[in-house]
């Protein structure tokens, strides 16, 4: 293995096994962040899925859902699912900063790119989160959220915006060398990236949110998406649909039977023949 390689995996290795706990966990949970109390009030109040029953909430209801769903323990439910979707994606930019520090500052600089990173998905996480438990209770156990979910990411994925947040997450910024001008700089790093990848991710994250079943398996549908999308290097924005070709193109490869497909200048040779 090159120096390089053993290098990624350095840095790529840990963070797998933080998503691989974090899945573990959300998984023995069996209900991970999905609201759970949120969905079996929902569910009792509505007969179809796509029934559109507008329950305006009364400070009781507010109260009971607090009471059910504190928000110590959904912000924490969040952090899980934050560090099993997001924890595959920071490679990249983890290299950057142990390339960027000394030996002696690494664990530190990381430390702290985690630490402005993280702080950033938690005060998005309470947007979304709040936003779920509105819509929750005006539109108990309705697809509809899901349906408007979908399109909205849809439509996200395909603006100029999402490309323009995808190409910055993409960007290393210089790190200074020496003292606390280097932690001030890793820190406003993790931060600057933590935005940046709330621009790119936010439409897809609220997707397992607001999914009334099913949502570990959105969310891992989710985070493979996102994991493809970042496969890919930075384009010119513009609106289109964007499609994983690069992650579609390696999955291809990998499943093809060995043996199968042309041998270099076969159709020729046969021709000769």
């Amino acid at each position: 293995m090159t120096r390089a390689g053993r290098e990624r995996l350095t840095v790529q290795l840990p963070l797998w096994l933080i998503a691989a706990v974090a899945w573990a966990g959300m998984v023995a949970a069996a209900s991970g962040v999905a609201l759970p109390a949120i969905c079996s009030v929902a569910s009792a109040s509505a007969a179809s899925p796509f029934a559109v029953t507008v329950t305006l909430p009364t400070r009781a209801s507010l109260d009971l859902a607090l009471a059910l769903n504190p928000p110590a323990g959904l912000l924490a439910g969040f952090a899980l699912m934050l560090a099993g979707m997001m924890a595959p994606l920071l490679g990249a930019p983890l290299r950057h900063v142990r390339d960027r520090s000394f030996p002696r500052r690494r664990t530190r600089a990381v430390g702290l790119f985690l630490a402005g990173y993280g702080a950033v998905w938690v005060q998005a996480g309470i947007v979304l989160l709040a936003l779920t438990l509105g819509v929750r209770l005006v539109l108990p156990a309705s697809m509809l959220p899901l349906l408007a979910g979908l399109v909205g990411a849809f439509v996200w994925q395909a603006s100029p915006a999402k490309q323009r947040c995808l190409n910055r997450c993409h960007a290393a910024v210089p790190l200074a060398p020496f003292g606390r001008t280097a932690d001030l700089s890793v820190l406003r790093y993790g931060v600057v990236h933590g935005l940046w990848c709330i621009g790119a991710c936010w439409a897809l994250m609220l997707l397992p949110l607001l999914a009334t079943g099913g949502h570990l398996a959105v969310m891992a549908a989710v985070s493979l998406w996102l994991l493809a999308e970042r496969l890919e290097g930075p384009q010119p924005p513009r609106w289109r649909l964007r499609v994983p070709a690069k992650a579609l193109l390696l999955a291809t490869t990998a499943l093809r039977p060995r043996g199968q497909g042309p041998r270099p200048g076969g159709a020729a040779f046969s021709r000769g023949r």
